[in-house]
């Protein structure tokens, strides 16, 4: 609920948190046209009965990044049209809500202290069990949540946009007629919250499903340092909290994909952890993160790091 406390909040757990559609289609096609308003390229609402659940939506194609690329299609152009876009949105005032067709006010959820708490904790829930062989104790979760609670100034730096959440090559859609930022389709942002610019860029560059190349993340990184500089996240702030925004990240996916092995009978998605725990390696080296790269060593080494389903 948008007015609970934070420890209705944490007790409420990650699918209250992160699942916020659920079956809501209105909120879909508020944010869509929230979206199109700011001069990007979310479908185009048709017509809607958000009541009975039924919207008629613009096709955006099926050239999906993550697709044409793996075709032939140079990757370069469709990531740098991807980081102007996300620069045009965080050049945007973060709403408080969308406007629905039925005249409410869809309301846009921050993404603060708790629901990051939370996602961390989705490693220490699924993954860290199944890899040391026994459930972690209540100092091993105390000094997890006290590790993360220290990083929330860095965290929190910045300012608040609409974050997308899932920003990454398999959501976004390459419509190479449309000019500027309307070249990029944007999917999947029905869960769409207000927090920082730097957990779509994350999704974007450290992808838990394919490669980007090194070089080209390291450049696009430096021009989105240079792009959000001016909103009070340059130089060394912005490494930090990228860093931060990361290692978040890369902890809730190595807890998800662990669910969906263990739980959901998916063990597919294990084959993608050596990926993320690389990402997180990576993101753990920098020196504001140094306390909690000492937790993962120490409670999960690199020889744990892998798991049966």
């Amino acid at each position: 609920p948008p007015d609970a406390d934070a420890a209705t909040r944490a007790r409420l757990g990650y699918n209250a948190l992160a699942r916020l559609a659920g079956p809501d289609c209105g909120r879909f096609t508020a944010l869509a046209r929230w979206l199109g308003s700011r001069g990007l390229s979310a479908p185009q609402v048709l017509a809607a009965d958000t009541q009975a659940g039924f919207v008629l939506l613009e096709d955006l194609g099926d050239a999906l990044f993550a697709r044409i690329i793996a075709a032939g299609t140079a990757e370069a152009p469709l990531y740098e049209r991807a980081i102007d876009a996300l620069a045009h949105l965080a050049g945007a005032d973060a709403p408080s809500g969308v406007s629905a067709e039925d005249g409410r006010t869809v309301p846009l959820l921050a993404y603060d202290a708790v629901a990051r708490g939370v996602e961390a904790g989705l490693l220490v829930e699924w993954f860290l069990p199944r890899a040391l062989g026994r459930a972690a104790d209540d100092a091993m979760w105390a000094d997890y949540r006290r590790l993360w609670a220290g990083l929330e100034p860095v965290l929190s730096a910045g300012p608040s946009v609409l974050v997308l959440r899932d920003f990454h090559a398999e959501n976004l859609l390459w419509l190479g007629d449309r000019p500027g930022v309307r070249a990029v389709g944007l999917l999947d942002f029905q869960d769409a919250v207000i927090g920082s610019p730097l957990y779509d860029l994350v999704s974007l560059l450290e992808d838990a499903r394919r490669d980007v190349d090194p070089e080209l993340a390291l450049r696009l990184r430096t021009i989105a340092r240079g792009r959000l500089s001016e909103r009070g996240l340059d130089g060394e702030l912005f490494e930090a909290a990228f860093a931060a925004h990361a290692a978040q990240r890369n902890a809730k996916i190595v807890g998800i994909f662990a669910r969906l092995a263990i739980r959901d009978g998916k063990p597919a998605y294990l084959r993608l952890l050596p990926r993320v725990f690389a990402h997180l390696t990576r993101d753990l080296a920098h020196p504001a993160l140094g306390e909690l790269r000492r937790w993962f060593d120490e409670t999960i080494p690199p020889s744990r790091r892998t798991i049966d389903p």
